[in-house]
């Protein structure tokens, strides 16, 4: 390599002269001949960058015999990133200075970043095999001195009995799994124990039962469908093609190394208070448990909100890439790093002149194929070209439309993710978040082809598509810091992005999915009854305490359809667009009117279109067709009390109290009964016998000779 140590220095700096005492040590060997100056350094007990990864592990062991001393030390890879490069090396048709590409990755690499919190999980080496063949039994025997073993196999297995029975073996069909390393619960049915007496084929004893299986591992080797959906990502579970040895022995290397606590990074903040997922259980925004690849994240219907489990969570960030409020935010690196590194990188490659050469373009790539593609490229072709900046991020399928947005204003021409053979089943969400960005940009007239998704597996494709690309129109050169959450970050990165936009839009019209937008409300039909205010997890719509009044703010709508999905009235629409003019930051009335006043005090108490429309509804309604009727609903609260109150004497009497009754009641009723029965006789010419037994014929007791 060729490293010019003084203008490295200088670039360093932001472009201004290193202080005195603060110089950038250049060397050729220091791992070998000039360790003795790795030494020296590191023994002023200050921080160390070392710009070589190769030999890393020799200068951690240096650091370690210097014991309680040592320095905290970094280490960088500058060579395969930068130094081995055609362009460099004079091979191109004109040799360029890598200066302010190392400056760039230098001055990333010295960051003082926030470190993501983690969560623990614990392994007591349990192990689950689960096969159909004897190869579960010999996978199960290689382990069963390093992890307690045992093996389910599939109901029909053809296994000879094992002259040893050092496992327990039983058979049963599994139906379900769930949970993570240290707790997996595995549903079996049809469940039995190996028969001791088996003798050609492996039998098995009692009657099948339906049970769980709690473990810490799982070594799937049934060869059909994973238990699990992404099942390279769940932690403790295996799935090797039971066909290739090769890959068997490497699951149960990895699964003895397993036993213990293991912490894993809490890959999301998930900020509930802006979810836009639900509201009063109306479904509005499911973008992230759509695009989970792990089943990580689920609905949460009790409280209205996703519930996120971080120990199912693989990283792969998707979720907050297309979260349009920032409620899942990934934080690897945590807090605002993201947007520290980035603004870093851009920033020193331009101030030390790099623009002027070629306008930087940034390649993300993840540390695994990412990484060994951009050595391949170093080691057997011309390495990246001097301008292609590698951007390292733990996942690259966390990129979303706040850091394309960002990269574009600090000023990169182009924004290359490259995406392994891994990741292939998961670029929906990146393709539609560079999708969004690629409108944005070329409604504002920077034109197309700044975003792009490379899926090259050929170093030598790969290194001839980053030769190969054609200057852009340039870009803004912005400085702002990217604090808060997604939506604040895209907010100032589009306000500089129009500010020197060729074609400075007022609304820019975008396609139906985005996050930014207006509402269309039929003013007409609107009651303001003001549920899509308490629907609206932004603030975006907003009422007013001392009238009958609803606000529109379109920089905070993200187009999650709460609104919609709750208006009684069904009067509101969803537009998508973004407006970058000044009415767009602030509240504008979309209605108003004048209160409704009570009939009987006149105080303010509703809106008169909520009031009249709900009298219109109820004006035939069975329980207003007594005395008040409907006018109740026309008196605030306190009125309609006293309104009730007057309406009857007693308002609060209950029913009357039923007479005792006694035996001479019963008595005093069945004599009259009998009086009444008497009497109707009489008049119908039957004479009933009287109380003394005689027929007096209607008569006055006496015969009439008739």
């Amino acid at each position: 390599m060729t490293i010019d140590g003084k203008a490295l220095a200088k670039a360093c700096q932001g472009g201004k002269s290193a202080k005195k005492g603060e110089e950038l040590n250049v060397a050729s060997h220091l791992c070998r001949t000039q360790i003795e100056e790795f030494q020296r350094l590191a023994g002023q007990g200050s921080e160390l960058l070392v710009a070589c990864t190769q030999e890393a592990p020799l200068f951690l062991e240096t650091l370690d015999e210097m014991g309680e001393d040592a320095p905290a030390a970094q280490f960088l890879n500058i060579r395969e990133k930068a130094g081995w490069s055609k362009d460099a090396s004079g091979k191109s048709p004109r040799k360029t200075d890598m200066t302010a590409k190392m400056a760039a990755l230098l001055a990333e690499a010295a960051l003082d970043l926030e470190a993501a919190t983690s969560v623990t999980m614990v392994s007591g080496g349990v192990l689950l095999v689960i096969g159909n063949d004897d190869r579960a039994l010999e996978a199960a025997k290689k382990v069963a001195s390093r992890l307690d073993v045992t093996v389910i196999l599939e109901p029909g297995s053809d296994v000879q009995p094992p002259a040893l029975m050092d496992v327990p073996v039983f058979t049963g069909r599994v139906t379900q799994a769930e949970g993570h390393l240290g707790q997996f619960q595995v549903t079996i049915e049809a469940f039995q124990a190996a028969s001791a007496s088996s003798r050609e084929t492996l039998n098995f004893d009692g009657t099948g039962e339906t049970g769980s299986s709690v473990c810490d591992l799982i070594l799937d080797l049934r060869g059909g469908t994973p238990l699990f959906t992404a099942p390279e990502k769940r932690d403790g579970y295996f799935n090797p093609d039971p066909g290739n040895p090769a890959l068997i022995g490497d699951a149960l290397l990895a699964l003895t190394d397993m036993v213990g606590e293991f912490d894993k990074p809490r890959y999301i903040d998930y900020d509930e208070s802006i979810c836009a997922h639900s509201s009063a259980g109306i479904i509005g925004c499911t973008r992230c448990i759509d695009n989970c690849p792990t089943g990580a994240i689920t609905p949460d219907t009790v409280n209205d909100r996703v519930s996120l489990d971080p120990y199912i969570c693989a990283g792969c960030g998707t979720c907050a890439s297309v979260c349009p409020t920032g409620a899942a935010k990934y934080t690897l690196p945590a807090g605002d790093g993201l947007y520290q590194r980035l603004r870093t990188v851009l920033r020193t490659y331009i101030a030390a002149g790099g623009k002027k050469a070629k306008p930087p373009q940034i390649l993300v790539h993840d540390q695994g194929f990412g990484s060994e593609m951009i050595d391949a490229m170093a080691r057997g072709g011309g390495g990246l070209p001097a301008n292609v900046l590698p951007f390292a991020l733990n996942q690259v399928t966390q990129v979303g439309l706040d850091f394309l947005l960002s990269a574009s204003a600090y000023g990169a021409e182009r924004v290359l993710v490259l995406v392994g053979p891994a990741q292939a089943d998961e670029k929906a969400g990146l393709e539609s978040e560079m999708a969004l960005a690629e409108a944005v940009l070329d409604g504002l007239g920077y034109g197309k082809e700044r975003f792009a998704i490379v899926d090259d597996t050929d170093p030598a494709a790969l290194e001839d598509r980053l030769y190969g690309l054609d200057a852009l129109a340039p870009l803004p050169n912005a400085s702002f810091l990217g604090l808060g959450r997604k939506r604040s970050v895209m907010s100032l990165a589009l306000a500089e992005l129009h500010k020197a936009a060729p074609n400075k839009v007022d609304t820019l019209d975008l396609p139906e999915g985005a996050p930014f937008g207006t509402l269309e409300v039929n003013v007409e039909g609107c009651t303001l009854c003001l549920a899509c205010v308490g629907a609206c997890p932004t603030g975006a719509l907003n009422d007013n305490e001392d009238k009958p009044q609803l606000s529109f703010a379109e920089e905070a709508c993200v187009q999650c359809g709460l609104c919609k999905n709750t208006c009684p009235e069904k009067v509101i629409a969803l537009v998508p667009r973004l407006s970058f003019l000044e009415a767009a930051r602030s509240h504008q009335v979309i209605k108003e009117e004048e209160p409704f006043e009570c009939i009987r005090c006149g105080k303010p108490f509703g809106a008169r279109s909520t009031i009249e429309t709900m009298l219109k509804k109820l004006e035939g309604h069975p329980m207003f067709q007594e005395k008040g009727g409907t006018e109740r609903l026309k008196m605030c609260d306190d009125c309609r009390v006293i309104a009730l109150a007057e309406e009857d004497e007693h308002p609060l009497a209950g029913a009357a109290r039923p007479k005792i009754r006694t035996t001479d009641d019963y008595l005093r009723e069945r004599e009259e009964l009998r009086q009444m029965a008497a009497k109707d006789m009489k008049e119908k010419g039957l004479a009933p016998p009287d109380g003394d037994g005689n027929d007096d014929g209607g008569g006055d007791g006496e015969g009439d000779g008739g």
